[in-house]
């Protein structure tokens, strides 16, 4: 059995990672698809890629929104003085949800030292839900094992 001062994996870490903020939401589906009827708030609240991904599966409507809403609660900000289409969700090859970020928002997370979201989504019938972490690096110069 190993003893800790032997153990190789973070013995002279200089660089780890910090939650900078976490961000969750949830919403009825109905309600966004509702309002996502109407052209103004497509073109409002989605990009040309999100409302490619929502013709594919109508959820990804709430999906998307409740996402834009989980990130902005991870900056701790709320939409203040950010766009919601400053913030797209979409997809990798495999179908895992990516966030890409523009403008404001893009220059809100390099404020708060973030270089990661890591996005996770769900939804049933009735409700879509998101959850965010904002991860940032922290400089370290102590041994964390």
């Amino acid at each position: 059995m190993m003893q800790n001062d032997q153990f190789a994996v973070g013995k002279e870490c200089k660089i780890s990672m910090r939650i900078v903020g976490i961000g969750v939401d949830l919403i009825e589906i109905d309600r966004v698809a509702g309002s996502y009827a109407n052209p103004s708030f497509q073109k409002k609240y989605y990009t040309e890629e999100e409302q490619k991904l929502i013709r594919q599966k109508y959820a990804r409507c709430a999906t998307a929104f409740a996402g834009k809403e989980a990130v902005v609660k991870a900056f701790g900000t709320g939409f203040a003085k950010i766009s919601p289409k400053e913030i797209e969700i979409v997809r990798s090859e495999t179908g895992a949800p990516l966030v890409r970020l523009f403008g404001r928002a893009e220059e809100k997370a390099k404020e708060l030292g973030i270089c990661e979201i890591q996005i996770s989504l769900a939804d049933d019938k009735t409700q879509a839900m998101a959850y965010v972490i904002a991860i940032g690096r922290e400089e370290r110069n102590e041994r964390l094992v």
